[in-house]
């Protein structure tokens, strides 16, 4: 759908509470495990041969049996993590503490300095967000995937009459994938109006899943999302956006176009410039100066990544304590799981990137939709994919740059366009406290189950040959309805999602799916569902 323009836009006038949850709707699935929703058809659910070609239900009831005994841990050792050891490049603390004690003159103040800096950056995290992540050991070199979150408070918004008792806000949201190894990282914005379902809430927005259940319901609807395991976070609120551009000195950055938004505070020229932090804010949080032009989220995500990209080139140019003041100034503003060692270990292994070459940028494709006063962003299941399967790959999320020719936004970065090393051949860093990353290339043990829910002959079949070099065991038959849309690689666990991935590739369509609520019932380690999307 495409959006109004000029002062008619509604996307341009909503108020400040249009991304807040939308309401407590019927969540996706309100009905307990126990007691099965009921299908289209009149026969009860008790009666019917699960999955069996019989039947026709809603509720994709696989066996009759217990519900799905092989799992990851009846597997044993048949599911040990597959890694691959990365060259250490991590900083160890008691090297930084050198460096930092001839800067400062002692390495007792070195330590203390460090401890207080990492005390900062770690202090807020939760338990409950560090569980949402997938455990990794210390930065080891591997690529892995962060999420880079943007919130609305501030100094300002804390004592504002205003803005009294409102929760912050993850303005922005950026799914980040590292390697390191190859000087490549790849930013894809989300739209925070992205509808999407938070159990007990019902339909909701990207940025509700922060309000609602803070960074950790963050990380989990943007795993879920992009179907990839999220090692780390980074949180920033607009004080600290500002103070890290001042601490320093200022970011160089080629704006695309005139901003005048009061909204946004104020103006900022055209043109190649220095920008302080005040300025490189109100780039960052201009969304109506684009108004004329269509959806401003779009334009203010590029801007974002734009910036960004300008404070990583002069960091990673700096000298070590020029790095160190700025991550000092930093860590009042910033919440992270990474250590400082850790960080100072990246930026080392990152240094010499070259952001025009080396930094992939999009946004994720959606379609805007008005409907109930409120606009949602619809995910283009199929354009996203293909996006997400690229950065997989270590590609650019598109082809080629983008960009708009009206206001020289740059809309999307291909970089040089050469792509790196893919998740499958670099590894990913993931669960297992090593840090070491995860490979394909072993044959796989375990079963999978694939029941035909289009009706399309030989689909099963076919499915069973795209899987066959994977190694895994599995039986293909008809599943109990042929009005399954859309494809499906179900899995039990969260370790399990990296696996049900490599299948949904192997196969070339679908998504996974975790059985949180228990819809699934089936035999084996994963289930494919097979809809009419099958290609």
């Amino acid at each position: 759908m495409a959006e109004p323009s000029g002062t008619n836009n509604p996307r341009a006038q909503r108020g400040k509470h249009a991304s807040q949850p939308v309401g407590k709707g019927n969540p996706r699935h309100s009905q307990p495990v126990s007691a099965p929703r009921q299908p289209r058809h009149s026969q009860p659910v008790n009666t019917q041969p699960a999955l069996m070609g019989k039947q026709p239900s809603d509720t994709p009831l696989l066996s009759a049996g217990e519900m799905n005994p092989y799992s990851r841990s009846a597997a044993g050792s048949d599911y040990a993590y597959d890694r691959r050891r990365k060259r250490r490049r991590r900083v160890a603390l008691g090297v930084l503490a050198v460096v930092l004690a001839v800067v400062m003159g002692g390495v007792g103040m070195a330590f203390a300095y460090i401890s207080q800096i990492e005390s900062q950056l770690n202090d807020d995290i939760s338990q409950e967000t560090l569980d949402s992540l997938e455990p990794a050991a210390a930065y080891d070199g591997g690529t892995f995937y962060m999420l880079l979150m943007g919130t609305d408070g501030s100094a300002e918004r804390s004592d504002s009459e205003e803005y009294a008792g409102d929760n912050f806000r993850s303005d922005s949201m950026i799914l980040t994938r590292v390697d390191p190894e190859n000087k490549k990282v790849t930013m894809v914005s989300l739209h925070r109006d992205t509808e999407i379902e938070i159990d007990g809430y019902g339909t909701q927005k990207l940025n509700a899943s922060y309000a609602i259940n803070g960074p950790a319901g963050a990380i989990r609807a943007v795993s879920q999302m992009a179907g990839v395991p999220i090692s780390h976070y980074a949180e920033i609120n607009f004080d600290g956006f500002k103070a890290a551009v001042d601490a320093l000195g200022g970011v160089e950055v080629d704006v695309p176009m005139e901003i005048n938004d009061d909204m946004a505070g104020g103006h900022v020229d055209a043109g190649l410039q220095t920008l302080n932090g005040d300025q490189a804010l109100i780039l960052c949080r201009a969304r109506h100066a684009y108004d004329q032009y269509g959806d401003g989220d779009r334009y203010r995500a590029a801007n974002q990544r734009l910036v960004l990209a300008a404070i990583a080139k002069k960091i990673l140019s700096s000298d070590v304590a020029t790095m160190a003041s700025t991550i000092e100034a930093l860590s009042q503003y910033i919440t992270t799981d990474f250590k400082i060692g850790d960080i100072l270990a990246l930026a080392n292994s990152l240094k010499d990137i070259d952001p025009s070459k080396d930094i992939y940028s999009a946004m994720e494709p959606t379609e805007s939709e008005y409907r109930n006063d409120t606009w949602y962003e619809k995910l283009d299941k199929t354009a996203w994919n293909t996006m997400m399967n690229r950065v997989k790959q270590g590609l650019p999320p598109t082809e080629e740059d983008e960009v708009d020719e009206l206001n020289g936004t740059v809309l999307a970065s291909a970089g040089d366009g050469s792509g790196a090393a893919g998740d499958d051949e670099t590894g990913v860093q993931t669960a297992s406290g090593t840090g070491t990353g995860k490979t394909f290339s072993e044959t796989r043990t375990g079963k999978v189950t694939i029941k035909n829910g289009n009706g399309i002959n030989g689909c099963g079949a076919e499915a069973l040959e795209r899987i066959e070099p994977l190694g895994y065991t599995a039986d293909a038959s008809n599943a109990n309805s042929f009005s399954y849309d859309e494809t499906v690689v179900v899995f039990d666990t969260a370790d399990q999602r990296v696996y049900a991935e490599e299948l949904v590739d192997a196969l070339g369509c679908g998504r996974a799916v975790q059985n949180k609520d228990g819809q699934y019932m089936y035999e084996g380690d994963f289930l494919i569902l097979i809809g009419s999307d099958w290609e």
